[in-house]
């Protein structure tokens, strides 16, 4: 899925796409990649698909990544 990710100015930081990864270990983890080539590693998908751990740890990745907070997500599907 493409996506941006937005300032609370407004501005658009990032765009990329979210990307399912698996793990050595059989699961599957809910990652970032930015057109620019940066990775933002996400969390894990919990067993039964629910992606709220696995959105939260990556949403936690974004205040390391861009220094600030409040940032938005938006999805685009293509």
């Amino acid at each position: 899925m493409r996506c941006a990710i937005i300032s609370r100015a407004g501005q658009v930081l990032a765009r990329g796409a979210l990307i399912l990864r698996e793990t050595e270990g059989g699961a599957w983890r809910l990652d970032l990649e930015t057109d620019g080539g940066r990775q933002v590693q996400g969390g894990l998908v919990g067993s039964d698909g629910n992606l709220t751990e696995a959105s939260q740890v990556l949403f936690d990745q974004f205040f390391d990544v861009w220094g600030m907070s409040n940032l938005t997500l938006t999805v685009t599907l293509r």
